[in-house]
């Protein structure tokens, strides 16, 4: 049996979360793994791994000056195969640290998921962190390009690609309300729906501005997640004084999107900054919806321009409401480019797909 750990700290419910998440979903129910998550105290965090029905500890997670949370961390450590996954540099540390206390250290293996397009820490302590990795997975070729040609010396056997993808959700799992009742949405209005975080570098602020040049009587647009208060006091005001209050809806933060996605005409993603792959795209291909998104991240790896989505530069406002306007004026386009996208995350960019390579990654480190 290989005991498999999988640390996230943060304090909110993101990608890695999600990621670890539907993964332990599937790894819980084989009799060779034994599961546990290792979280900090975050009830926004907890109360969402809970049903998993699998074990958690909890500890403090306060960064790489913190040497209480390796030391506790160490005492799981003490039988058999363990396989650390974290998902943050500061958790590989803590990671490192934990493994080298232990006695059972030769049977401690480390996994780095890493879920954005970043660059490496270039100093000399996250150098010995980096080596001291069993493998660092990367969503991308994106990701990996902006990664690891930095790191001079790397042993790059231990960098490997795994397209990550994301699980068909229980509708039945929470009530869904219909978004069309709840914001009063006339009929002959395009359904326009975003589900992210709300902050600049997902393009929010360049949403509304696109927006505001179209047909007021053509749209609405649905807001799903939440922000920092002092972004939304900004986009909430820009949405006041450019009249668009009867045009935009702010959802707040839904445990279950995918119901919401289903009930779309379809989406639109515009992120500032690159994506290490868009697990929001990929809900949107699932479920047969056509989306708008930006052509600066690793979406280049899986959609084409007109064909399984539309495709515009990030921050361009005209772009963006030239590409939400021919979606909206033209229906058949829009089925068009969803089917498509159906097919293409069926056949290429499934759940089945990644779960199959991750087993395959754990063996191969004993």
């Amino acid at each position: 049996m290989i005991n498999i750990f999988h640390i996230v700290s943060n304090k909110i419910w993101s990608g890695p979360e999600q990621y670890a998440y539907d993964l332990m979903l599937r790894l819980k129910d084989q009799d060779e793994y034994y599961v546990e998550m290792v979280c900090g105290k975050s009830d926004t965090v907890l109360n969402r791994f809970r049903p998993l029905e699998i074990p958690i500890s909890i500890l403090p997670l306060k960064g790489i000056t913190d040497l209480d949370s390796p030391k506790r961390f160490k005492r799981l450590l003490k039988r058999g195969q363990n396989i650390i996954h974290v998902h943050s540099f500061s958790d590989a540390v803590t990671a490192v640290l934990a493994k080298h206390m232990s006695a059972n250290s030769k049977n401690v293996k480390i996994v780095l998921s890493l879920h954005g397009v970043e660059r490496p820490r270039l100093n000399m302590i996250s150098k010995k962190i980096y080596r001291e990795l069993d493998r660092i997975v990367f969503a991308s070729q994106k990701a990996y390009d902006s990664f690891i040609p930095r790191i001079k010396n790397f042993d790059t056997s231990k960098a490997v690609i795994i397209r990550d993808s994301v699980l068909r959700a229980d509708d039945t799992a929470t009530p869904t309300p219909s978004l069309r009742e709840k914001f009063d949405i006339p009929a002959d209005r395009a359904l326009i729906m975003y589900h992210g975080r709300l902050c600049r570098e997902k393009g929010v602020d360049t949403l509304i501005k696109a927006l505001a040049q179209l047909d007021r009587d053509t749209y609405h647009l649905v807001l799903v997640g939440e922000g920092h208060h002092k972004f939304m006091a900004q986009i909430k005001g820009f949405v006041v004084a450019n009249q668009l209050l009867k045009n935009v809806s702010f959802m707040g933060y839904c445990p279950n999107v995918q119901p919401l996605v289903k009930q779309c005409d379809f989406g639109v993603l515009p992120s500032t900054k690159p994506e290490a792959l868009g697990l929001s795209n990929l809900e949107y291909m699932m479920l047969g919806k056509a989306h708008v998104t930006t052509n600066n991240g690793a979406q280049l790896e899986y959609l084409t321009n007109g064909e399984n989505a539309l495709l515009v530069a990030p921050e361009n406002q005209f772009q963006l409401a030239d590409a939400i306007k021919q979606l909206i004026e033209n229906p058949e386009l829009r089925n068009k480019i969803g089917t498509q996208a159906q097919n293409d995350y069926a056949h290429h960019l499934g759940y089945d797909s990644f779960y199959a390579q991750m087993p395959a990654l754990y063996h191969s480190l004993f």
